[in-house]
Order: C-alpha cells, then structure tokens, then sequence
C-alpha cells in the first residue's frame, strides 16, 4: 500500500474513534478499514482491558462470538509468549507470537489453538492512550502460506493505536452513562453549537452540582461543561487528528478531582457535543479486593501491581519498600485469597471477577447493548 493510501486509512480511523458511536460499531468499522490496509484471516479479536489491572473486560470477533475457555485459561494460567498483559507492559507493544518464540511457535500451545481454527499467524497490538493507559488490544491473524506480517504492517496498525484507545474509552463512558450500572456512573449530556443542553442521563444533576458554579440545574452549565464543550466543537472545525481529545480535570465542592470528555456528534445539519463527567479516578479493582478478599490498602495497592505482571522488586521500586516487605505482604494477600502463588492469585481473581463480565459482555454485544469496562460487581447471573 502507498503512504498516501495508509494516511487516508489512518484519518478515517482517527475520524471513527472521534466520533461518538458505540463500541461494537466501532470496531467493526474498524476492521473494514484495516482490512484494506493489512490483510487478515476470518475476523480480527478485540479486547477491552481495565486500565488498573490489565485484565480482559471484553472480547468482541464477528467469526466467534464466544471467546474459548481454553483461550482464556492459556492467558492466565499458561506460560507462554505474546500474553497481552505482557504486551500492555511492554515498551513496544505490539508483537506477532512469530517473533515472541523465535519464529518457531509451533510447540506453543497458543499457536495449536490458532492453527485448529485455521490461523498460522499471530500479531496483537495493545491500545495505549498518549498517557500511558491500555484501554484494550487488537489480534490480527492469517492463515498457513500468506506472507509473514511485516514492519510496514505493524507501523501502520501501531499508529492507530493511541486514538482506538481513546474512542474505546469514550464508548466505554457513553455506554455506561447511557445505562448505568450503579450510583458512580458517569454524567453524560448533549450541547449543541448554541449551548442548549439537548439530553442528559439521569442524575447528571448531581455530577453538575459538584462542579465549581454548578448549581445541579442543566440550563446554568458550569464554566468547566461549556470550555469543555467549546474545545470539542473547535475540534470539528479542522481535520480530526489523534490529539484531538477534549479533556479536562476539576477539583470538585467536596474535594474530589472529577475528569469532563468531549465528544463530538457532528451531523449534516448540526454540530453537538457529547460531555461526559465522571470521577477522575474511577474506584473498580481496590474495593473489589477489599470486600472480596479482606486485603489493607497497602495488600490492594501490591495485588493490583502483581495483577499487571509487575515483579517483586518491580513492585518495591514503585512503592519504595523493601523486597522483603513486599514478600510479607504477598504471603498475607495469598492466606487471605486462598491462593498459593501469583499465577493462581490472577487466575483466581479474572475468573471470579472479570471473566463473568467479558461473558456479560458478550451477551451484550450480541442484544446491541453499552459494553462495560469495569469487572463484575455481582455473580454472572445477578448481570444482564
């Protein structure tokens, strides 16, 4: 493919993930504009990660519905090469299981599972926003004889990455404000270009009550909704680029940091912006570990490093202890979870936690409902 093919590919996709469609749509269209650009077989896997843990929320391929079980108990339990928590760690992050065992995968149980569904090779991108959060990844796969996934493939599926990750995290919000699911959902509502409020979700009130000059009445928009607003329609006034991302955090009335997003609904006939508010750190993964597990702040903040692939010194270093602290700590999180070591510690808590929502998740896909990014907060039947 030219460059100037691949340039027109890229601001298609930059265009898509700016927009404000929902999750499933968008990787759909996705997929069809990566197809011209970097052949692959059957239908590329999508995955939505959480950001604090690195582990699947999610799994949507238009060939397979379902994600194995096998797939899954390889990824947590197995030891083997391309793992996307891994990837997600990894400076480069993207990588084809080709490269990640020498070019020989064939003894990898991974790639016996690629072959028996007609895929020799393997390429998974991870989605990293610009600063840094891995929002999901990307599997592209082709069968036996096709030409090997090669630097220029891999360039061009790399520089779209930070803006997939961006529009999976706004469908993501959008969804979860659309339908929420408990009482910390996000905020969402709808400005058009005369800064008359269209829709909102119910208690954006609240939300808009937090916020310094709200008072909670949609028809007084704090000055935070309305720059927040007002730079997201600047946005539609120019090519759309990866950069373009409406973003703002505010100090609330109660003290809390609050992160606004901008998005853009731009039809024939109007200009309109989605705005959404939600905490600026979202609380998923440590209240989980406390009410599941019983585990201090300090046990929290361990697992979670340890749910990332972090190492021990790793996780000493970022937390500034000793190693032997954090051994100390790690034997108390594996008394306390019923586990005997880090490997049985993630698979433990993906299966009890996440893997109930990817399954939700699913569902969802299939009935063309908001995706959730989060883990379960109940049993996968209390989920629907």
């Amino acid at each position: 493919m030219t460059g100037y093919a691949r340039d027109r590919a890229r601001d298609k996709i930059t265009r898509l993930t700016a927009g404000s469609v929902d999750l499933v749509t968008l990787w759909r269209e996705t997929s069809e504009v990566i197809a011209g650009e970097v052949p692959y077989y059957a239908a590329p896997c999508w995955f939505t990660l959480d950001p604090s843990s690195l582990l699947i929320t999610s799994h949507f391929n238009e060939a397979m519905p379902e994600v194995p079980p096998a797939r899954l108990v390889q990824e947590y339990f197995g030891d083997e090469a391309n793992k996307l928590a891994d990837l997600a760690r990894s400076d480069h992050g993207i990588s084809t299981l080709h490269e990640a065992t020498g070019g020989d995968p064939s003894s990898t149980e991974r790639w016996q599972q690629n072959m028996a569904l007609g895929a020799d090779q393997e390429m998974f991108a991870c989605l990293r926003t610009r600063n840094g959060e891995v929002w999901g990844a990307l599997g592209l796969y082709r069968e036996p004889d096709r030409p090997m996934f090669d630097a220029d493939d891999k360039a061009f599926v790399k520089s779209v990455t930070a803006c997939l990750a961006e529009g999976a995290r706004r469908a993501l919000l959008c969804g979860e404000a659309s339908d929420p699911e408990g009482p910390d959902a996000p905020g969402l509502l709808v400005v058009n270009d005369h800064w008359d409020v269209e829709s909102a979700t119910p208690g954006i009130d609240r939300w808009l009550a937090e916020l310094p000059g709200g008072t909670g009445n949609v028809n007084r928009l704090p000055s935070s909704v309305l720059a927040i607003a007002a730079k997201a329609l600047e946005s539609t006034r120019r090519t759309p680029h990866a950069d373009d991302v409406a973003i703002s955090r505010v100090l609330s009335r109660s003290g809390n940091w609050i992160m606004l997003h901008g998005t853009t609904l731009v039809s024939d006939t109007s200009r309109r912006v989605a705005v959404i508010i939600e905490p600026a750190h979202p609380a998923r993964i440590a209240p989980l570990l406390m009410s599941a597990y019983g585990l201090t702040e300090r046990e929290q903040e361990i697992t979670r490093l340890v749910l990332q692939g972090a190492s021990t010194t790793e996780i000493a270093g970022q937390l500034f202890v000793s190693t032997y602290t954090v051994q100390q700590h790690l034997k108390s999180v594996f008394e306390k979870s019923g586990v005997r070591s880090r490997r049985d510690l993630v698979g433990k808590v993906f299966f009890a936690h996440y893997e109930p929502r990817v399954r939700d998740n699913e569902r969802r896909a299939h009935q063309g409902r908001p995706l959730r990014g989060g883990p379960a907060t109940g049993s996968n039947s209390e989920m629907r």
